[in-house]
């Protein structure tokens, strides 16, 4: 079938699902905001300029649905499809406190994919029909998230490495405050950071007297991030609230056990004891429990990794993830038919046709 993907610029786990659908014979087109060409009279373009350009693509070049990734694409594509009647599947990846926006996408969309059973619940929370809502794993590249490969260069301390986001809470607060509690560990930060939030983070590293320990290393290549991950004890990924990060699930493919709080997907991600611990959000004092835990035991450490690894490898590759989008674009466009019970024809003698056979059925 074909397909247009609709987002708001380049994202690399949009890449992979279009590759991996391209893989199971479907025709992908990716429609990016960031393509748009900047209008004649030189504004920078906006939302009715992106829906205007996916109304001119389609009206001569149809899809057979539509795909959108996070809420302004979402508004875009609903906008721009309703013309052409075209059925609209969303991932929203997460609306944040946006309920209103997640409300409104899934009541015009024909389904709505959530990443995780809590992303479910409070999409249906917030009014969203449960009857469109399916769950479908994250994606992860095990082709470049694997155990085995390159590593950053180490020092002599045991390393915890946390991911941040300035789009959403990290929680590195939190870790470095509990750094002091961990004699010869140090944290390790990857991800922009802007500049006075950096310099408020070293400030209570300094307070604290752990500034040596904490390493901010500002933005990591995707392709060196493996690396990275494969230098680390362990993952901490501990945000106050639910946020949408896979790089939790490519620290475990990368077979690094993962200490996560139990919000949002990570609890569909980290098994507890299994492939990672969990923390209750803000309970420090388990937090660095956990973590010395995880430091100070090798074989839990490696028992974690191993089934960490395998249930990424179960669950989120991408061909399996593109196997299961590939059949709830199916359900939607070719949806199974009711079965309509038979209705009982009677006999001359009153009695239902079926029953009358049933007695003269022999043992």
């Amino acid at each position: 079938m074909k397909i247009s993907m609709v987002l708001a610029a380049g994202n690399p786990h949009v890449a992979d699902l279009s590759a991996a659908l391209i893989a199971v014979g479907h025709e992908v087109t990716v429609h990016s905001s960031d393509a748009l060409e900047t209008p004649a009279d030189g504004r920078e373009p906006y939302l009715g300029d992106y829906v205007d350009a996916l109304r001119a693509e389609w009206d001569s070049a149809p899809p057979d649905l539509v795909h959108a990734h996070h809420w302004r694409p979402g508004l875009a594509a609903v906008l721009a499809a309703q013309r052409a009647g075209l059925p609209v599947v969303q991932s929203l990846h997460g609306c944040g406190r946006r309920t209103d926006v997640g409300r409104l996408l899934g009541r015009e969309s024909a389904l709505v994919l959530a990443s995780c059973e809590q992303e479910m619940l409070d999409l249906a929370a917030a009014g969203v029909p449960r009857s469109r809502i399916s769950v479908v794993a994250r994606g992860v590249d095990v082709d470049l998230f694997k155990p085995h490969g390159p590593v950053f260069a180490r020092s002599g301390l045991r390393r915890v490495v946390t991911v941040v986001d300035p789009s959403s809470d990290s929680g590195v607060a939190g870790l470095v405050a509990v750094l002091p509690r961990l004699k010869d560990a140090e944290l390790v930060v990857a991800g922009p950071m802007p500049p006075a939030a950096a310099d408020v983070l070293r400030g209570r590293a300094r307070r604290l007297g752990v500034e040596e320990r904490v390493r901010l290393l500002g933005p990591v290549a995707r392709a060196d991030m493996p690396a990275l991950l494969r230098s680390a004890d362990l993952v901490a990924c501990v945000p106050d609230r639910a946020s949408w990060d896979v790089w939790p699930l490519e620290a475990m493919a990368c077979g690094v056990p993962v200490v996560a709080t139990d919000v949002g997907g990570l609890t569909d991600a980290v098994i507890d004891g299994v492939t990672g611990l969990l923390v209750p959000v803000g309970d420090l004092k388990q937090l660095i429990r956990r973590l010395r835990l995880l430091l100070d035991d090798d074989t839990l450490r490696t028992s974690l990794s191993i089934a960490a690894v395998d249930r990424v490898d179960a669950r989120h590759t991408w061909p399996d993830v593109a196997r299961g989008v590939d059949r709830l674009y199916r359900l939607l466009l070719d949806p199974p038919q009711p079965v309509r019970p038979r209705s009982s024809r009677r006999s001359a003698g009153g009695a239902p046709a079926a029953a009358q056979t049933d007695e003269n059925c022999t043992t």
